[in-house]
């Protein structure tokens, strides 16, 4: 589904017309909307699905697209809309962008950390679909101490109950007041599959951080902040 505009707006983002002299241009019956004509103000348009004419010349748009990165906080919800009218990660950006966005995949909503949005469906099937493998860091905090045949568990592959890992790359990176900070890489996206590693070599995850999708870094993004995608990190997940 393409952005939904006002139709004056449409016509301003085609370049035909202001807002202003659109508005005029709809009430003298000169624009229509797949095929009949419109004069009332305020009707809504699909950018990419409605036809839309100005005195029977077809306007084209270009959707604006947006490449996001979100530190999501625990608490929200990684889809558009929630059932149970939970937060979801578009109400922290929807004050921000006028446009149709949507989660790029998943992050749980006990689970913070680095997520993307956007609402280009291409670039959505590059980063989540399993033919093109994208590389996602956690930080995990567990209970206890991580032993060294745990380690090399992760490493080499975990039976997770319907699906075996591809071997991960783990380290430490601390341990101290009886918990273990581990940073753990895996290579596929299956549900809530870091936790689900754990569990089966016998850790509950405390506390979990995703920290980069492929090229894409955390870094010092704020909690519950966003930036844009650069042109490089765009490019680099579509594969260019």
């Amino acid at each position: 589904m393409g952005e939904i505009v006002r139709l004056q707006k449409y016509i301003a983002m085609s370049g035909a017309a202001s807002r202003r002299a659109a508005e005029v241009m709809i009430s003298d019956g000169r624009v229509s909307v797949n095929g009949e004509t419109v004069t009332e103000q305020g009707v809504k348009v699909e950018i990419g699905n409605d036809k839309v004419t100005l005195d029977g010349k077809l306007l084209r748009v270009t959707e604006k697209k947006y490449y996001i990165a979100l530190n999501k906080p625990i608490g929200y919800v990684s889809s558009v809309k929630d059932q149970f009218d939970r937060p979801t990660v578009v109400d922290i950006i929807k004050q921000d962008i006028d446009a149709r966005i949507f989660p790029v995949g998943r992050l749980d909503y006990d689970t913070e950390g680095l997520l993307l949005l956007t609402n280009d469906g291409d670039f959505t099937y590059r980063v989540t679909h399993p033919k093109f493998v994208m590389d996602k860091t956690y930080w995990v905090k567990v209970k206890g101490s991580m032993t060294i045949g745990a380690m090399n568990a992760l490493r080499n592959g975990v039976d997770i109950g319907d699906f075996v890992t591809s071997p991960a790359e783990a380290e430490i990176l601390d341990a101290a007041n009886g918990y273990s900070l581990i940073e753990i890489t895996i290579h596929e996206g299956k549900n809530r599959q870091v936790r689900r590693m754990f569990e089966a070599i016998g850790y509950e995850v405390e506390g979990l951080k995703r920290t980069r999708i492929g090229v894409v870094e955390l870094g010092n993004l704020p909690l519950g902040r966003w930036r844009y995608l650069t042109a490089h990190e765009i490019n680099c997940l579509m594969g260019k």
